[in-house]
């Protein structure tokens, strides 16, 4: 640090000191506004204006660069079969081809849903929350089962997409080996960040208590045994240890998918999702509910995602679809649907929005057989409907565009705004 009262005194120190400190004065000397002077030392040799000398730092990246062992590099791109990558070459796990080359695709669904994910960019401070405001600060706005509705999903929701990009990130991301569905899988990763970011917003718009919102999926029971759950099935394969190349640990990862996609974001999220939609349809919580339907819009795509790859890994791996894996995959879809049907109960008491616990339930069933057919075994309920049709109007991906309509501004692609 440098003292006025010390300024312009020589120093004891060793050359490359001298230079540093006599190159700052230097600086300050040009720089400093017409003032008067307040000290008079001699001027710096123009030797010893330099703040970096030969034999320095730049010096040696120079020596470093022209001795650079090209080697490790090489002997990396032979192992990932150093020829330019064919489309035979790729594959969804353990594949020694160069990830690095995203093209020639092979899973052009996989590409389109990123290029349709980032089409639809959007950011929760686009919709306004004044209406939201008023009304949840109203004493007589919403009833108490209206309210403890809106806390349990932000609650839930504020924390799940956390676990569900940690699975992203640390886990997915790396072992999946297929660019493609790695640049896909990047875009999923934004968009949980923005749905976090979307429900912490409403959180803080509405002033709720922080600590008690954030901390419900350890201290609300139907909640916190939805975290456990997904965390059961989603930490071991987080490890950085963890590699999949055998029988045993191929099916460890198919069997985090399965959970992940299609009861982590398949199921748990459709009490809750429906809920606040039934509220938006009643003119309450307008602008939470306008948040929600972009939330949903992205997850249906994140479902469809998950389930083309589950499904891809089968085909390319037909030996890990064994009876047993078959037993285990439809028996985590159903616990899953048990607990989001505990769920509802729990948040649902009475009859509230035009609905109950076990319209909830039956529209639950409906979706785990959706579930269960989509990766190819058989509906377990029979004779289950889907008891609210306008959700499906919703979630048809065909008609996402409609989610844009009540917005101000509408992205065609990123960056590129149209002022209504």
């Amino acid at each position: 640090m440098l003292n006025w009262d010390d300024y312009g005194k020589e120093e004891n120190n060793t050359p490359a000191a001298v230079n540093v400190s006599e190159s700052v004065k230097e600086v300050q000397k040009v720089d400093a506004p017409a003032k008067p002077v307040m000290d008079t030392a001699a001027p710096v040799p123009a030797a010893e204006n330099k703040i970096i000398e030969e034999g320095s730092r730049a010096e040696i990246a120079r020596e470093a660069v022209k001795n650079l062992d090209e080697t490790a590099g090489i002997a990396e791109l032979d192992q990932m079969m150093g020829s330019r990558v064919q489309v035979d070459d790729k594959m969804m796990i353990n594949c020694n081809a160069d990830l690095n080359q995203l093209v020639p695709f092979k899973y052009d669904w996989a590409w389109q849903k990123y290029l349709d994910g980032s089409a639809n960019h959007w950011m929760p401070q686009e919709i306004n929350m004044t209406n939201d405001i008023v009304l949840w600060k109203s004493e007589d706005g919403l009833t108490e089962d209206e309210r403890t509705i809106v806390k349990r999903n932000l609650g839930f929701f504020s924390t799940a997409d956390s676990l569900v990009a940690n699975n992203l990130v640390l886990a997915l991301y790396r072992l999946i080996t297929n660019p493609e569905c790695r640049q896909y899988i990047l875009r999923q990763s934004l968009e949980e960040a923005i749905h976090t970011h979307a429900y912490q917003y409403c959180i803080e718009s509405l002033g709720m208590d922080e600590g008690e919102i954030f901390n419900m999926y350890r201290e609300v029971p139907c909640v916190a045994r939805k975290a456990s759950w997904g965390l059961k099935y989603t930490q071991e394969i987080s490890n950085p240890e963890f590699k999949t190349g055998t029988v045993e640990t191929d099916k460890q990862l198919l069997k985090n998918l399965i959970a992940f996609y299609c009861v982590l974001e398949g199921i748990f999220f459709y009490c809750g999702f429906t809920q606040i939609l039934s509220m938006g349809r009643r003119n309450k919580m307008t602008g939470t509910s306008e948040q929600f339907q972009y939330i949903l819009r992205d997850e249906s795509m994140h479902v469809n995602f998950g389930i083309d790859v589950i499904n891809q890994i089968k085909i390319e791996n037909p030996h890990l679809w064994d009876e047993e894996l078959k037993s285990e995959a439809a028996q985590m879809i159903l616990e899953g649907t048990e607990l989001e049907i505990q769920y509802a109960r729990d948040t649902m008491p009475r009859g509230v929005l035009g609905m109950n616990a076990a319209m909830m339930e039956e529209y639950l069933k409906f979706i785990a057989n959706r579930r269960l057919t989509q990766i190819g075994l058989e509906e377990e309920f029979k004779g289950v409907s889907n008891p609210f049709p306008w959700m499906s109007e919703i979630i048809d991906l065909r008609k996402e565009k409609n989610f844009f309509e009540t917005r101000v501004t509408e992205y065609q692609v990123g960056g590129a705004l149209n002022w209504e």
